[in-house]
């Protein structure tokens, strides 16, 4: 999603994509390498649709190259990767708190996490206009501190998180073993990853008549993303890059309908119509 990219340019830094794995669509950490100059500050990983990426083989790749990894984990509120929980995979982590996310507050709110005490002072200081020392301001900084309502909801929320991701993973679970249509391509869990399901996202080549066929059987389906980022006009600069990967999956995913208040009969409904496509 662009806001990731968005995040890169808000700070004056130039964005150099890479392509993702075909099989898990997260970023490919060989890819990663290949786009390192001596110009790279960091690495922006994705934790998409709410399973980490290979972290090794990119902490391998930052620590030879002295690079800060910065985690995107607005889709993966609970995700394992090894026994460790997504936000403390990098150096600092950014976290999503929109109401669609696993971990949603009534409104827009978001935190960062890091184990590193003079980033977390820095980073203390920007939300808060770049000032400890109240009006002595050390950074440029915003006015980005989350509101109390939302906070004190998010923490009564967080009693849930686990409970709510193992509902998602059941759904999952049930739709990766009761799925047989070959039209339909599902998602891969990589090892050592404990998936939270934030979206269930399949591939179809003929994606459209596949959505229009479940909107007749009444069943939602959202496309994430259609399409990407540098394809966009807020991107005019990299309109002329080519990115195949990217762009197959761009046109070939779809959202199957998850959440924890979905109930059985109709998960099951929908691996019935599903598996009953001729395309």
């Amino acid at each position: 999603y662009i806001a990731s990219i968005l995040a890169i340019s808000a700070n004056g830094l130039k964005p150099v994509l890479v392509e993702p794995d075909i099989e898990t669509y997260l970023i490919d950490s060989d890819g990663i390498n290949k786009a390192i100059t001596d110009k790279t500050k960091a690495v922006l990983v994705v934790h998409l649709y709410g399973q980490c990426a290979d972290m090794e083989a990119i902490h391998e790749i930052a620590s030879a190259h002295k690079l800060l990894i910065v985690e995107d984990c607005a889709q993966s509120h609970g995700a394992v990767h090894k026994n460790k929980l997504s936000g403390n995979l990098g150096h600092i982590a950014a976290h999503s708190f929109y109401p669609g996310k696993n971990l949603g507050a009534l409104g827009d709110a978001g935190a960062v996490t890091t184990n590193d005490i003079r980033l977390s002072e820095m980073i203390y200081a920007l939300r808060n206009y770049g000032s400890i020392i109240k009006y002595e301001n050390a950074y440029k900084g915003v006015n980005s501190r989350m509101d109390e309502l939302q906070a004190s909801l998010l923490l009564a929320k967080m009693d849930f998180l686990n409970s709510d991701n193992e509902v998602r993973c059941s759904i999952a679970n049930y739709y990766l073993n009761h799925i047989t249509n070959p039209l339909v391509i599902l998602p891969n869990v990589a090892q050592g990853n404990k998936h939270v399901w934030h979206l269930f996202v399949v591939r179809v080549s003929q994606r459209d008549a596949f959505q229009e066929y479940l909107e007749k059987n009444q069943i939602q389906t959202v496309i994430h993303y259609p399409i990407p980022p540098h394809q966009q006009a807020a991107y005019k600069e990299l309109n002329d890059k080519s990115f195949p990967v990217t762009e197959q999956i761009h046109r070939e995913v779809i959202s199957l309908p998850i959440s924890p208040v979905m109930p059985q009969e109709q998960v099951v409904y929908v691996v019935d119509v599903i598996n009953q496509w001729k395309g």
